[in-house]
């Protein structure tokens, strides 16, 4: 059989440079590059058809291990992932996402040897994954609380604030929301209903779907969401960022004559609005 071609993704030099002196003498896998982030390997991805990741946990830059193999689970032809950790405690998630195997940091010669026999068993079979079995699986849930700040200009705040009243206007609210949007979710489709989704986060052709207690990785473009979600009082306040304005729960008063307008869920997004719009502001939050 021909030789795998395999990919380091690794911010630990360690790591890299131990599976590097393992393959050195290893003519049934070679090691065709190193990738620091997720980001890094999707790009040699795109340039090697890679049959192996070896791939760490936690990786920089906002997307970790189990979010890059989610990732690569949507394309048809998908490298096969060895997970390489500091314990086992991912380690049942790793193999329900279909991962190859799982190393422990440090790891001995013999155990990458077992490694090796398992990827050859698993590259004499079709390499094509059942879109419908692992897109879009479950994020992580136990990251912490986090808080995007996001700048606005001058032009921004007008077309906000317009957005804005359009969604606060009592009105015209509609009292019950039928509207979903099918999520693919460990062979399931799961539907969200629109007015549970605190905003939507774009990650290069992909996005994470946000709502108050989960966090969805799904196939859907930024603006595919921007158009399907506008007439539902969504706005796009960054180029990364589709906001449900009626998830809009707090404004803060910030250093600097300006004020901060925050979101619901774990990961907040906060806005900056001008002290001369604030009046505005307040009217159509009737505050």
């Amino acid at each position: 059989m021909s030789t795998l071609k395999a990919l380091i993704v690794h911010p630990d030099r360690e790591v890299a440079l131990r599976l590097r002196e393992f393959f050195s003498g290893e003519k049934r896998i070679k090691i065709l590059g190193e990738a620091v982030s997720a980001n890094e390997a999707l790009e040699l991805l795109e340039s090697i058809s890679y049959d192996v990741f070896f791939l760490g946990i936690d990786l920089p830059e906002g997307v970790n291990g189990m979010e890059l193999t989610q990732i690569l689970a949507q394309r048809k032809l998908r490298p096969h992932i060895v997970f390489i950790a500091g314990d086992e405690r991912h380690a049942y998630k790793a193999f329900e996402l279909g991962a190859a195997d799982y190393l422990i940091w440090p790891f001995e010669p013999g155990r990458i040897e077992s490694t090796v026999e398992r990827l050859l068993r698993y590259a004499e079979l079709p390499r094509i994954v059942q879109r419908d079995e692992y897109e879009g699986l479950r994020a992580d849930r136990s990251r912490d609380e986090k808080t995007v700040h996001l700048p606005m200009a001058d032009a921004d705040e007008d077309s906000f604030l317009n957005a804005l009243r359009q969604a606060w206007d009592i009105t015209t609210r509609k009292h019950l929301e039928i509207e979903k949007l099918p999520i693919n979710q460990e062979g399931k489709m799961l539907l969200v209903p629109y007015n549970q989704i605190v905003f939507v986060e774009a990650y290069e052709d992909y996005s994470f779907v946000h709502t108050f207690k989960d966090k969805f990785l799904t196939s859907y473009r930024l603006k595919i969401l921007e158009e399907r979600l506008n007439k539902y009082g969504f706005f796009r306040v960054h180029r990364k960022y589709l906001v449900n304005l009626e998830m809009v729960t707090e404004i803060a008063s910030m250093p600097g004559s300006n004020f901060m307008l925050r979101t619901a869920g774990r990961t907040k997004i906060e806005l900056p609005i001008s002290r001369r719009r604030i009046n505005d502001l307040k009217q159509i939050l009737g505050l």
